[in-house]
């Protein structure tokens, strides 16, 4: 992979260019940030640039034989690890096809779209103590081609403290020429000593304009659509990709939304207990959307409030639905209303029952909703 497939990130991208051409690679870099944000497709085009034989000034040449079996990921000194699903295997060696499968599909997507393609159960994968000992002897034999030889682990959190403790040494003292790349969503959730051992770098949002350009250039959108969409997302592809798959629900969120904050404005409790089982019915994935979606029309509200309406991002119908609700948005609230609906994305997320979270959600909104 290019860097040049890499969506924004050109700060990012000099840096580590940079860091190449100097010679002054560090043998242990973790790169944090979501998995929408490209942290996948940056360790990829970060490890073509570093094997390529021909390399330019700002990528990759893209056709010598090292560049064209890193984009094939069959390069003999690229490795990979990942959670896997151990039910059904113990290691990534097993689940190599669909892994290359899903990259070069889409290589930002997250551990719900790995799951969902690797098992029909969709159950938890980790990687285990049985990685690491793959680990250890894929990192023992020499380079193929007497150059780098790269791991690249991704979702490193998902690891277990087993498989944790064992890379320990290997991290801190691995072989000649012998690079990890870690690409984690949450780095925190890493053991101390795994992160002490890496250099951090921290994969920032896409930016806006950046993101509205690569949806204008690869699906049917308009300005104001991929502008609508890229500030919904926040600089998260993969968020703007569900959005898009699901644009012909897209009206279903912005109904649900306003039929919502009418119901509890009135402080119709008939109404808020029909409109959380209705909405409780629809899938996890739904609800998380959902939720972001109110979200970005909070803060869309609170733009208009105090900046004008030039900065807003939203859709002819979203403005019109906000010319009225946006006055209901203030100082006075929007830090409930952000924090009350970030913590049920957290607890939807851990599958908490869903019709008693809407219905608490829908109370606690009558309630901020007149506090304006």
């Amino acid at each position: 992979m290019q860097f040049n497939k890499v969506i924004g990130q050109k700060g990012l991208k000099a840096d580590l260019i940079r860091e190449i051409n100097s010679e002054k690679i560090s043998h242990a870099q973790l790169f944090g940030g979501k998995q929408g944000y490209g942290g996948l497709a940056m360790a990829l085009a970060f490890t073509q640039y570093l094997f390529c034989t021909d390399r330019g000034t700002e990528d990759s040449c893209g056709k010598c034989a090292s560049c064209i079996k890193v984009q094939d990921l069959q390069h003999p000194d690229l490795h990979f690890v990942f959670p896997v699903v151990q039910g059904i295997a113990k290691t990534s060696s097993f689940f190599l096809k669909d892994w290359r499968q899903q990259i070069k599909e889409n290589p930002y997507f997250n551990l719900f779209n790995w799951t969902s393609r690797i098992d029909s159960k969709e159950r938890k994968p980790i990687i285990s103590v049985e990685e690491s000992k793959d680990i250890l002897r894929k990192l023992s034999l020499k380079s193929f081609e007497g150059g780098y030889k790269v791991m690249i682990i991704w979702l490193p959190e998902e690891m277990n403290a087993d498989c944790s403790n064992k890379l320990l040494k290997i991290l801190e003292e691995p072989p000649v020429n012998t690079l990890f790349l870690l690409v984690s969503e949450n780095p925190d959730n890493l053991i101390i000593t795994i992160r002490s051992r890496t250099q951090f770098l921290r994969i920032p949002k896409i930016q806006l304009e950046d993101l509205s350009n690569f949806l204008k250039a690869n699906f049917s959108l308009n300005a104001i659509q991929a502008d609508s969409i890229s500030s919904f997302a926040e600089g998260d592809l993969l968020r703007a990709l569900e959005f898009i798959d699901t644009s012909a629900e897209k009206d279903l969120y912005r109904d649900k939304f306003i039929q919502m904050m009418r119901v509890s404005y009135k402080k119709d409790v008939l109404g808020m207990l029909d409109w959380a089982e209705a909405i409780s019915a629809e899938g996890k994935e739904r609800h998380k959307l959902y939720l972001v979606y109110s979200l970005h029309m909070f803060r869309q509200s609170i733009l208009n409030n105090y900046i004008g309406e030039n900065m807003m991002r939203v859709s002819e119908e979203e403005e019109k639905f906000l010319k009225n609700f946006a006055p209901f948005i203030s100082g006075n609230n929007i830090q409930d209303f952000m924090k009350t609906f970030d913590d049920a994305y957290y607890h939807i997320d851990r599958n908490a029952n869903s019709k008693i979270l809407f219905t608490q959600l829908c109370f606690q909104t009558m309630r901020f909703i007149h506090q304006a």
